[in-house]
């Protein structure tokens, strides 16, 4: 599995435009073939977090490459963020958990 995390803070003012483009880049990335997930989180600090997983470098290829994708990040970072970083990283080991607790 490949896991990015995106991290960011919105430029002042920009909050309209974007959320639109946000929401259908989000529609798009769960259609590449080997997505997995992602989600999205805000600090009190405003800064955005944004946690992408993919089965494999392929599949994040694909999604790097999709031409709205690329012009949604030429906009992110000429328009819409006023900090940016990110970091892909593979998983070499998870493990998961789920409570019973309350099952009948």
């Amino acid at each position: 599995m490949i896991v990015t995390v995106f991290r960011s803070h919105l430029a002042p003012n920009v909050q309209d435009e974007y959320g639109p483009m946000a929401r259908r880049m989000s529609e798009l990335a769960r259609g590449i073939p080997g997505y997995i997930s992602h989600k999205g989180f805000i600090a009190e600090d405003g800064e955005r977090v944004t946690i992408v997983e993919f089965e494999s470098e392929e599949a994040l290829r694909a999604w790097k490459v999709h031409p709205e994708h690329r012009e949604a990040k030429r906009l992110g970072f000429t328009k819409f963020f006023s900090t940016f970083n990110y970091q892909i990283c593979n998983v070499i080991s998870g493990r998961s958990w789920e409570s019973k607790a309350g099952e009948k």
